[in-house]
C-alpha cells in the first residue's frame, strides 16, 4: 500500500462512471427524498471506524430528525470491508442505482481515493469523515473533508517536543500515505525549532510487527519516540513499547492520537500511563457539546466517542446545513458550493470549512493519558487554535 498503489486504484473507476454518473447525479436533486451513501470499513482490522462513524451518523439524524429543508433524509450504510475496489464497486453502484445526493464515510485514504473519481464524474459532493492524507481533497474539487489531515495534528506535536526537553527523536510510521505524511510534517517541525531526528522507521501495513522497529529505535538512544499508526492498531505498537521497556530507558512515547485512540485506550492498561499526543478531538474535551455526545453516544451504542464518530457526526451536520442553505435543492454542485465556508461549534471546538481546499480548520490540542474516575483518557492541557489543514 505505497503511494504509487493508492493513486493507482482512482483512475480505474473513471471510465465506468463517466456517463451513467452524470445521468444519475443529474436526476437526484429532483427527488424528494435526499439519500446519503455512507461508505465505511464495518468489518475486518478497520471495523471499529466504521462502527463509530455509523454510530455518530445514526445519532445526529436521531437528535436533529430526518426532514431538511422540506426533503426527507435517507441514511444507506455500506460495508467495503476496508478494501478499495469494493469501495469504487459501492459508490458506483450507490450513485447508479440508489441515486445518492451525498457520498461519506471513507475510513482510510486508499478508500477514499477509490472513489475521488465518481464524485468527480458524477458532480456528486463526497464528505471524507475519517481518511487524514493531506492529498485527498486535491483528488476532486467535489471532496470536503470533516475529520482532520495528519500534518494538521502532527507538526504541532514537533513544536511542542523542542520545548519540553525533546531534542532527539526516532520516528515510527505506518508504511502508507498518512503516516509519510505524520514523518516528514513531524520532521520538519521538529528539525526548525532545533530538534534532530536520529532515524525514520517504517513499518509495512501488511501483517506489521513492531518488535524489531521498537528495538531498533532503543538502541539509538532518543530523549523520545513519536508513533503514528492507523486507529486500532495502536494497541499493540503500546503493548510492545512496555514489553521492550523503553520507558524504564528514559525513552517517551509521543505521537498522534490515532495511538491512544478513545475507542481503544481503556485496553491498553497503564502502560499508556503519560504518554503525550497532539489531535483535534478528545472524549475528555471539557465542552457542554462535548460532554452530551460523549453521554448520548454511550447511551445509544454503548461505545465512547472518538475522532473518527466526530468525523461522521460533523459530516452530517455540514450535510444539513447545506441542504438549508439551498432550500433543500440537493444538485450536487450547489449542495458543495453550500458546504465551502460553513463554519460552526462542533464538540471537539470551532470548526470551519476553508471554502478554497474544501478542508477543515479546527483546534489541535496536546493531550497526556491520565486516569480519571478509573478510567483512561486523553486529557487536554493546551490548545493551538484555528489550524489550517497542512
Amino acid at each position: 500500500m505505497n503511494r504509487r498503489h493508492l493513486l493507482a486504484a482512482p483512475l480505474i473507476a473513471a471510465a465506468a462512471v463517466t456517463s451513467l454518473g452524470l445521468v444519475a447525479s443529474a436526476g437526484a436533486y429532483a427527488q424528494q427524498t435526499v439519500k446519503i451513501g455512507l461508505i465505511l470499513p464495518m468489518t475486518g482490522p478497520f471495523a471499529s471506524t466504521g462502527r463509530q462513524i455509523e454510530g455518530m451518523a445514526k445519532l445526529y439524524m436521531a437528535q436533529n430528525g430526518n426532514m431538511v429543508a422540506g426533503k426527507k433524509v435517507e441514511l444507506i450504510v455500506k460495508d467495503d470491508t476496508g478494501v478499495a475496489d469494493v469501495t469504487k464497486r459501492i459508490a458506483q453502484e450507490l450513485v447508479v442505482n440508489e441515486k445518492v445526493s451525498v457520498l461519506a464515510g471513507f475510513g482510510l485514504t486508499p478508500l477514499a481515493l477509490a472513489t475521488a473519481p465518481i464524485a468527480t464524474q458524477a458532480k456528486i459532493p463526497t464528505v471524507v469523515m475519517a481518511a487524514a492524507t493531506q492529498m485527498i481533497t486535491a483528488q476532486s474539487p467535489y471532496i470536503v473533508r470533516t475529520g482532520f489531515t495528519l500534518p494538521q495534528v502532527a507538526a504541532p506535536m514537533g513544536e511542542w517536543a523542542t520545548k519540553n526537553g525533546i531534542k532527539k527523536v526516532v520516528t515510527l510510521v505506518s508504511d502508507y500515505g498518512p503516516g509519510l505524511d505524520a514523518e516528514k510534517s513531524f520532521k520538519e517541525a521538529f528539525t526548525k525549532a532545533g530538534g534532530e531526528v536520529l532515524a525514520e522507521l517504517r513499518v509495512p501495513m501488511a501483517n506489521p510487527e513492531f518488535a524489531p522497529f521498537l528495538q531498533r529505535a532503543k538502541d539509538a538512544k532518543p530523549d523520545a519516540l513519536f508513533v503514528f499508526v492507523p486507529s486500532g492498531i495502536g494497541s499493540a505498537v503500546m503493548k510492545q513499547f512496555g514489553e521492550r521497556d523503553l520507558a524504564k530507558d528514559g525513552i517517551r512515547l509521543i505521537g498522534t492520537g490515532d495511538v491512544t485512540d478513545d475507542d481503544i485506550l481503556n485496553g491498553m492498561g497503564d502502560v499508556a500511563l503519560g504518554v503525550v499526543t497532539s489531535f483535534h478531538y478528545s472524549a475528555a474535551h471539557n465542552s457542554p457539546e462535548n460532554k452530551k455526545l460523549v453521554e448520548e453516544f454511550k447511551k445509544a451504542t454503548g461505545m465512547r466517542a472518538s475522532f473518527h464518530g466526530v468525523g461522521g457526526y460533523d459530516g452530517m451536520h455540514l450535510i444539513y446545513q447545506a441542504l438549508k442553505k439551498t432550500n433543500g435543492d440537493a444538485d450536487g454542485t450547489k449542495l458543495l458550493e453550500a458546504m465551502k465556508g460553513q463554519s460552526w461549534t462542533s464538540p471537539r471546538g470551532p470548526v470551519s470549512i476553508d471554502p478554497e481546499t474544501r478542508d477543515i480548520t479546527q483546534n489541535v490540542y496536546i493531550r497526556k493519558v491520565e486516569r480519571v474516575n478509573g478510567e483512561l483518557f486523553n486529557v487536554e492541557f493546551a490548545t493551538i487554535n484555528n489550524v489550517k489543514a497542512r
